[in-house]
């Protein structure tokens, strides 16, 4: 310390303060960096959410970069025009059967009502058609992303935004190691038509990934420090592969099964990953803050299998959502999905963390 103040009072040289320049301003490229690989998903579903002016407002003043709606939503994009944050639009699952019909019209609409008219004002970077579908509505995925890559090539944005859809671990089987993984029969004849578009027209296929659920699953087999990140040696080995959190081992099992149906150019945006903090033994703050900053810092590298990071990732959610329906498999009184915010309606933190 007292030698840095020295060098400081007597001035350092010309070569000097050139490097030290350039490694403050490499410093903060890296700081950068790794927080714009995170983003946030700003649910809707709650009675007592702020303005989306406000939204936005603390958006950006916690360097929140990147935002995941999961519908058109106008007050939401008057309130994002002119802000720097990249966001990613979901086509809601029910409107996707319509949308890929023989009729253009609609993706047209969509693409054009939401994305074009905006285009100048707000950065759109992603187009999510459904989230997590259900089996028996699987078979509109794909020609629903045909139609709204066609409207988006035709306004000549298919090097700005980007086709997918956002899928989720129940579609994975024989997931452990995760080398070994594959997608389940009944969804392998959608998934790998899907893949193959992906790859075609340089896009990522986005999964919703949640080390959480593992866990509560299989609280006797699973060590909770690997689903927080804090394990402190491999817990799981595959092949040359050392896995320290489960976070990556659902990625590669992913990365594994994409790979197997030819998909090895794509990859994988984890569109939706949290922790929360009611509802079960392990939903606590105190978990959900260890969880949260975990995988803010992790992203920064790769996984195990795609070890060439950062990774990019968003969390769930901005809020929480007082009308969000509990899972099946939750009671009235224990609805651990209204529960994974960042912050209270009020706009105060929940938890102890930085996106910079």
């Amino acid at each position: 310390m007292d030698k840095f103040y020295a060098e400081r009072s007597n001035g350092p040289s010309v070569a000097t303060a050139t490097m030290l320049f350039f490694v403050l301003l490499m410093a903060i490229s890296n700081i950068t960096a790794g927080a714009q690989r995170i983003g946030v998903c700003y649910g809707m579903l709650g009675n007592n959410l702020p303005s989306k002016s406000e939204v936005v407002a603390l958006y950006e003043a916690n360097n929140i970069q990147r935002m995941r709606v999961y519908a058109p939503n106008q007050e939401a994009f008057q309130a994002l025009k002119g802000s720097n944050i990249e966001v990613m639009l979901g086509v809601p699952n029910q409107d996707l059967q319509r949308i890929a019909g023989s009729d253009l019209t609609p993706a047209y609409d969509f693409v054009y009502g939401n994305v074009v008219a905006n285009k100048d004002t707000i950065n759109f970077n992603y187009i999510l058609v459904g989230n997590e579908v259900d089996l028996k509505y699987f078979q509109y995925v794909l020609p629903a992303m045909k139609n709204i890559q066609s409207a988006v090539e035709t306004a000549g944005l298919q090097d700005r935004v980007k086709v997918t859809t956002a899928t989720h671990s129940g579609v994975l089987d024989k997931t452990y190691p995760p080398s070994n993984s594959v997608f389940r029969s009944e969804y392998l004849q959608f998934m790998r038509p899907i893949i193959g578009f992906l790859a075609e027209k340089g896009s990522p296929l986005c999964a919703n990934i949640y080390p959480y659920f593992a866990y509560i699953g299989n609280p006797s087999s699973i060590r909770l420090d690997y689903a927080l990140f804090t394990a402190p040696e491999a817990v799981v080995s595959d092949d040359q592969l050392n896995y320290h959190n489960l976070f990556d081992a659902l990625l590669d099992s992913f990365y594994a099964a994409v790979e197997k149906e030819g998909g090895g150019s794509v990859k994988i945006v984890v569109s939706e990953t949290g922790w929360p903090n009611a509802g079960e033994s392990a939903a606590t703050t105190a978990n959900a803050q260890t969880y949260l900053n975990g995988l803010i810092q992790h992203v920064k590298g790769g996984t195990p299998r795609r070890p060439n990071g950062p990774i990019e990732a968003y969390i769930f959610a901005m809020f929480d959502e007082n009308e969000k329906p509990p899972l099946k498999t939750e009671t009235e009184a224990m609805t651990t999905e209204r529960h994974y915010g960042l912050f209270n309606p009020n706009q105060n933190p929940k938890y102890q963390i930085s996106f910079s």
